[in-house]
């Protein structure tokens, strides 16, 4: 059975590991090896912990930790799952948790900054695009879902 729990600090090397593993394992179908560099470079355990002092983060727990998800307020950050359980419903528990979450505090819509890879995960959620952006990890599509 899968849980989702509140991140715990003790969590950050195998998450910024889980992270690192989708990047290289799927995200390298779509992104440049530099890219993938840059963006594995960034995902270091401290930041990890950084970033989840920034935000709201959790993890999806299945005898260890299995995805991760973060937000601030209405918007998503960090979604990442095993890439041995995508495809198993962890991604939509995740963002289920933070889009009822999102919808308590009064939200009427959640936004998101998806990947390539990421983006069809997304629209099946009901997500639709908002526009496109380039970043320093390239292209990147805002996604919106009304949460009423």
């Amino acid at each position: 059975m899968t849980t989702v729990r509140r991140f715990e600090v003790g969590d950050a090397p195998v998450v910024a590991e889980m992270i690192r593993r989708c990047l290289r394992e799927v995200n390298s179908r779509d992104y440049s090896a530099d890219i993938i560099d840059r963006m594995c470079a960034h995902f270091t355990a401290e930041r990890i912990v950084e970033l989840a002092a920034e935000r709201e983060m959790f993890v999806a727990s299945q005898d260890g930790v299995v995805g991760t998800v973060a937000r601030d307020g209405n918007k998503v950050y960090t979604m990442f799952v095993l890439p041995e359980t995508a495809g198993t419903g962890v991604g939509r528990l995740l963002m289920g948790h933070i889009e009822t979450l999102a919808a308590a505090d009064g939200h009427e819509f959640m936004e998101t900054g998806s990947s390539i890879s990421a983006h069809g995960f997304y629209q099946r959620l009901g997500y639709t695009d908002v526009r496109t952006t380039d970043t320093d990890f390239g292209l990147n599509y805002i996604l919106r879902k009304p949460l009423r």
